[in-house]
């Protein structure tokens, strides 16, 4: 199936004024490469990390995860069984504050990152704008909504490129790519149909009675969503945390590598 979809999402990560950490803060945990428990040792910290991130860093200026305040977000999908023309404002994102890291690996040449994550539910929710269509149904409003995925599985790649400053070594993620898998989902739009009522109960209901394939309609909007509030952060911090305080015998930048020699 073909689609394009033109997603773009402001977060309010904006560039900092705040020295990166030059002593390890607390809520870092320390891993050796070369250990033979280091995915372990990997997975106690990226949670960590996560745990840090939900109440926000304020001294490098990195928001709280949890809630996620997110300005707008807007959305253009021409084919296939979504075709929508929406705006989402003021929206807010619960849920990323209760994230369990089920694995975490570190490419051992390149240093790409894989994670695998758990939300057991978020929520999603703002104003919308809509004029379109998802599972062939004509829809347009504009109102209250929200949506909560739950028992979400999330696998992410991020791909790393190191670099040296004053004699630390820094992970800087250039991008990241998200597959999920989600237990079920629920939804509300509300003043549907310029608030025709009958109408408006009836088109949720079938929404959420058919939630797995409204899902599958909404996955590359979810997963572009999902990428880039992720990038964000991981981009923030990271830039501003030395990959040494993460990884002890981390390499030296310096030294080539060919990304095609992966493993």
């Amino acid at each position: 199936m073909k689609f394009n979809l033109v997603l773009v999402i402001l977060v309010l990560i904006q560039q900092s004024t705040a020295d990166y950490y030059k002593t390890k803060p607390s809520f870092v945990k320390t891993c050796v490469r070369r250990d033979p428990e280091f995915e372990d040792c990997s997975k106690q910290a990226v949670q960590q990390l996560f745990d840090a991130l939900g109440p926000g860093l304020p001294e490098i200026d990195l928001p709280k995860l949890d809630p996620l305040k997110i300005p707008m977000i807007r959305i253009l999908q021409g084919e296939g069984p979504v075709n929508v023309n929406a705006a989402l404002d003021d929206v807010i994102v619960t849920g990323f504050g209760k994230t369990e890291v089920q694995l975490s690996q570190v490419d051992s040449k390149t240093y790409d990152f894989y994670t695998r994550v758990r939300v057991p539910k978020m929520r999603i929710e703002g104003t919308y704008d809509l004029k379109g269509k998802i599972l062939l149904i004509p829809l347009v409003g504009r109102g209250q909504c929200w949506f909560e995925p739950t028992n979400m599985t999330i696998d992410i790649v991020s791909d790393v490129k190191l670099y040296e400053k004053d004699g630390f070594t820094f992970f800087n993620v250039t991008s990241a790519h998200v597959k999920y898998s989600i237990g079920g989902l629920k939804l509300r739009m509300n003043n549907l149909f310029d608030g025709i009522k009958s109408l408006e109960e009836t088109t949720n209901a079938y929404l959420n009675e058919n939630w797995r394939p409204v899902s599958e309609s909404l996955r590359p909007i979810l997963s572009k969503t999902i990428e880039d509030i992720l990038l964000g952060f991981m981009q923030r911090l990271f830039n501003n945390l030395p990959g040494n305080f993460m990884i002890e015998d981390v390499k030296i930048p310096s030294k080539k590598y060919d990304k095609k020699d992966k493993v």
